[in-house]
């Protein structure tokens, strides 16, 4: 385990929806059935997964879903998913890394615009990362409190 952040030992590359579950699991649906981590369009044609690897082993995943949120005016949006870093990689900015590839294949893509919807505890890492709260908060069943946020890129 890293105590600090060694970029050497880092790669993003693009993975399968199935293997983004062995993160998805522990760090967003501790606790449940392996089944609770897939989610609605995971293998379609539009949708891509990013991990992160600490040299050969997964430690964050990503999902970035060509979903159109009503809410927002911008017609070409991805809604960013799944975003799961494994508990002792968390804190050395890893998930930054995952955001910046994601909105760069996002961009490549002609998207214009990325939403998510944000776990309470989970607001500032994405306004560090450039992300604005839209709305009020509201309850995800057996998941908690989230936020919409969004950035254009």
């Amino acid at each position: 385990m890293p105590l600090q952040k060694n970029l050497r030992n880092l790669t993003i590359k693009q993975i399968e929806a199935q293997d983004t579950y062995k993160v998805r699991l522990p760090v967003l649906r501790p606790g449940r059935p392996i089944e609770d981590c897939e989610f609605n369009n995971d293998t379609h044609k539009d949708t891509f997964h990013l991990g992160l690897y600490y040299k050969s082993d997964l430690i964050g995943v990503v999902t970035f879903m060509r979903t159109i949120n009503e809410d927002l005016q911008e017609r070409r949006q991805y809604q960013l998913r799944g975003m799961a870093i494994l508990e002792e990689y968390q804190g050395l900015k890893y998930g930054d890394l995952l955001i910046q590839a994601g909105e760069s294949l996002v961009n490549e893509k002609q998207g214009k615009l990325i939403w998510l919807n944000a776990r309470e505890i989970a607001v500032r890492f994405y306004e560090r990362n450039g992300f604005k709260v839209s709305g009020d908060s509201f309850d995800i069943p057996k998941i908690g409190k989230h936020y919409m946020m969004y950035k254009t890129i």
